[in-house]
């Protein structure tokens, strides 16, 4: 198991992953989605498929991985789109 800092543990609980690993995964997959706005759109897609009803009660997981999903939607959205706009 890798040591972590605070900020790092503090960003797995947030995102499910590090801030790290959050900007490698879009800096890797921004060219499949166009855009950082797509893939803002796509997170919230998946987050709305996981509080879904028609998939069952929605269990503490379940809420757990779309509260972290939107929040790294919200990442893209702040570090990505909003800066290409200032």
């Amino acid at each position: 198991m890798r040591d972590l800092n605070e900020s790092q543990k503090r960003d797995i609980r947030m995102y499910g992953v590090t801030e790290a690993e959050m900007r490698e995964v879009v800096e890797q997959r921004i060219a499949f989605h166009r855009s950082p706005a797509m893939m803002v759109a796509s997170l919230m897609s998946d987050s709305q498929e996981m509080i879904n009803t028609e998939y069952g009660e929605i269990d503490y997981m379940r809420a757990e991985d779309a509260r972290q999903c939107l929040n790294r939607a919200k990442w893209i959205l702040f570090e990505y789109c909003m800066k290409e706009t200032a």
